[in-house]
């Protein structure tokens, strides 16, 4: 017999320089996707996932392998992106647990047909509305929070008997790994899918096409995605990343709202689709403001922030050495401004003096950075928030309710949350997503 064939040196050596580059070791490519899809339609066609006690089976899956690999996630997040444990399981996996939990409990109503209101020409008739399942939908996680970008919506597409196949973002790859090995465990093979392709070969994925395409990301990556599910006029919903403006009157307690907006803003080393991305007060509230922030990032984080447990890093060098860039090249540096590139470790820092034609002002910023800018009065700030692109969020610290009405009823956003950050995001009841661009996680789905 003959020995087998031995493996070059120079070809290990490029299976190495392929893991260490951060890439998935179990890249699918958009040809493997076809026998996916075709075998998640088979099952979709079936009826495997149309029946509430197979809808109910599938959400308790999803609960049980949360609670049963806790520690599993908590332990790739904090490879992934630095990420503490305490963060990751509020932030991560009790999100998804909740959306699952209120699914189970609200199926059943969810399912029945719908009485609509009858005119006189059809007072005898029966109307009504029933939902019915897409079919098999494309879910495309970011990274920012991998596990819940990822699981929220795949929640929603099992509550309405959809088949999935679930793409993790390639920039956490232990957690993109995880997921791949953990959901064929729990979820029906043959209707629920995870592959690890690249960003460049979404496109020609999504052209395979899709019933629905759910996509979180960036701006430039979500152009070509819904180019892409035009060709093939699949409906697509876009979860973009926005620059959310925070407003801080000068009748608020500073102490609070420094603390609030501080945990909002640098938690996931700002890594995060709905913090606040910029504050907008007059100049005598930015002085007290800085100095509390300064006070809430001592309690938070220590003098020393890098060695803190809690503070996470920037997922890749990349995104680093953009978040840097912007960073030296946006108004003063009043706190913070450390960078260590190998540790991809930026300081939590907030800027003054900065305009809107800053860098900053003119990018999404997916780091550790806030900047200030002032204005005079709150009719001011309304003008600001409103010559720019409808955000995702809205946020306004007063303890005046008219200064607080006024911002709500004068903006257009997502979302708006007043003398608190990010909360609303975490309620769920409450649709999730934009206006224009974005699109609730939930309509298309449910």
């Amino acid at each position: 017999m003959s020995s087998p064939p031995r493996t070059s040196p120079s070809r290990w050596f490029k299976v190495l320089r392929y893991v260490a580059l951060g890439e998935p070791c179990l890249r699918t490519y958009p040809l493997e996707c076809v026998d996916l899809l075709r075998r998640a339609r088979a099952a979709f066609k079936a009826g495997h996932t149309i029946k509430e006690s197979s809808r109910l089976a599938q959400l308790e899956a999803v609960v049980q392998m949360l609670e049963e690999h806790e520690c599993d996630f908590v332990q790739v997040l904090g490879k992934d992106l630095h990420k503490p444990h305490f963060e990751t399981v509020m932030s991560e996996l009790i999100l998804v647990k909740n959306e699952a939990l209120y699914a189970i409990s609200n199926l059943k109503k969810w399912m029945q047909p719908q009485q609509v209101e009858k005119n006189l020409s059809t007072t005898l008739d029966d109307c009504f509305m029933v939902n019915e399942p897409l079919g098999v939908v494309f879910i495309v996680g970011g990274w920012c929070s991998p596990v819940q970008m990822c699981l929220v919506p795949l929640v929603g597409a099992i509550a309405a008997g959809n088949c999935a196949i679930i793409n993790p973002s390639e920039c956490t790859v232990n957690t993109a790994e995880l997921l791949h090995r953990l959901i064929p465990l729990y979820l029906n093979k043959e209707c629920f899918h995870v592959i690890l392709a690249l960003k460049n070969d979404l496109p020609d994925i999504v052209e395979q096409k899709f019933d629905h395409v759910f996509f979180t990301g960036t701006r430039e990556d979500g152009n070509r995605i819904a180019q892409a599910a035009a060709r093939t006029l699949t409906p697509v919903t876009l979860v973009l990343a926005s620059k959310n403006p925070c407003y801080v009157d000068q009748h608020c307690d500073i102490v609070t709202t420094a603390q609030r907006i501080a945990w909002a803003r640098f938690h996931n080393a700002g890594q995060s689709l709905v913090a606040p991305d910029y504050i907008l007060c007059n100049k005598s509230v930015q002085v007290r403001f800085v100095q509390a922030m300064k006070c809430c990032l001592m309690q938070f984080f220590g003098p020393n922030p890098k060695e803190s447990r809690s503070f996470g890093r920037i997922v890749n060098a990349d995104i680093f050495n953009k978040t840097k860039d912007i960073l030296w090249k946006s108004g003063k540096v009043a706190v913070g401004g450390q960078a260590i590139e190998a540790e991809k470790y930026i300081a939590p820092t907030i800027l003054t003096d900065v305009v809107d034609t800053d860098l900053i002002m003119q990018q999404d910023v997916f780091g550790p950075v806030l900047p200030l800018l002032t204005v005079q009065n709150v009719d001011e700030a309304i003008a600001f928030i409103n010559k720019h692109e409808k955000p995702l969020c809205v946020y306004a610290f007063s303890n005046n309710s008219e200064v607080i009405s006024q911002l709500m009823n004068e903006t257009s956003s997502g979302s708006f949350c007043s003398n608190d950050c990010v909360l609303q995001s975490l309620i769920v009841t409450l649709p999730f997503g934009g206006v224009g661009k974005q699109v609730s996680f939930n309509l298309p789905l449910r």
